[in-house]
């Protein structure tokens, strides 16, 4: 019997280790499946990369990372940049729209407006070769905003005041507990409106529309798709179908190979884009809109 059991002790063993760390070695499986890319990945690389832009624009540190990176990489003959997206806070649109000009300066760059492109999510879009969206898509909100409420009344119901030591005339511009005062309103429209006449130019010299004209393409108007192509906005109507087979054009590829993100990865950014969406509702500040 002794000899029996040291005989099959390596196959006991190792059924024990398995029954023992089943649940661990599982969850490894599961991270290996979705992190590393299958055998054919590895063979062929991909020549022309998808690029999300998804939700509200808070946090932009991967997605330009991300654009960085296809600049870089010299088997990446063209990058297709799908957006659909409200807008967002102004400094980390312009990130985007910055990564998506120096890319453009090393390949072409082809946006396709998946549902929304407005306001930020425009923004970052404008120094593409050329924007494709959808028919059903709108297009547009080129403007800014800040906003915050007046909780006064509420507080007084509530027996609440606060206490405030400040140094400088305009440190409590924005303030929620209190009506804004006339200068302090004077400032916040100062920084909105030099915030929108640069986000006019911009547009302007990316897309060689007259800054003269921006009531006819600006001032926060919403267009359909094809309202947005009469007024200079996008340069054609597609499916994503199509946004595909231009940048193909473009890029000179002779076989299209495409990146394709793996589920992990479109988990991570959707999660990081809802975290980013609250700590936005807690934190308001001026955006693009």
């Amino acid at each position: 019997m002794e000899t029996l059991k040291k005989l099959f002790a390596p196959v006991t063993g190792t059924i024990n280790y398995i029954q023992n760390h089943f649940k661990a070695m599982l969850f490894l499986l599961l991270l290996f499946v979705l992190f590393f890319p299958s055998q054919k990945e590895h063979l062929v690389p991909y020549n022309l990369q998808s690029i999300a832009l998804s939700g509200p624009i808070i946090d932009t540190t991967e997605i330009v990372k991300t654009l960085d990176k296809a600049r870089e990489n010299d088997e990446v003959k063209g990058v297709l940049l799908i957006v659909d997206s409200p807008g967002g806070a102004v400094p980390p649109s312009l990130e985007v729209a910055y990564a998506v000009k120096r890319l453009n300066t090393a390949k072409p760059v082809v946006v396709y407006a998946k549902g929304l492109l407005a306001s930020g999510g425009y923004y970052a879009s404008i120094w593409a070769d050329e924007i494709i969206a959808n028919p059903g898509a709108m297009v547009g909100s080129i403007g800014v905003i800040m906003q915050g409420a007046n909780l006064k009344g509420l507080m007084d119901k509530l027996g609440i005041e606060t206490q405030v030591a400040k140094a400088g005339k305009y440190k409590q511009v924005g303030t929620v507990d209190r009506p804004w005062t006339a200068y302090e309103r004077a400032e916040i429209d100062k920084v909105i409106n030099a915030t929108y006449d640069m986000f006019v130019n911009d547009v302007a010299a990316a897309r060689k529309l007259d800054p003269a004209k921006s009531s006819e393409y600006a001032d926060a108007h919403i267009f359909t798709a094809a309202q947005a192509k009469a007024a200079g906005l996008v340069d054609a109507l597609g499916v994503e179908y199509d946004a595909r087979n231009t940048l193909v054009k473009r890029s000179g590829v002779t076989k299209a190979v495409w990146n394709e993100e793996s589920k992990m990865e479109k988990l991570l950014k959707q999660f990081g884009a809802e975290g980013a969406a609250m700590l936005h509702l807690y934190f308001p500040q001026m955006v693009l809109k």
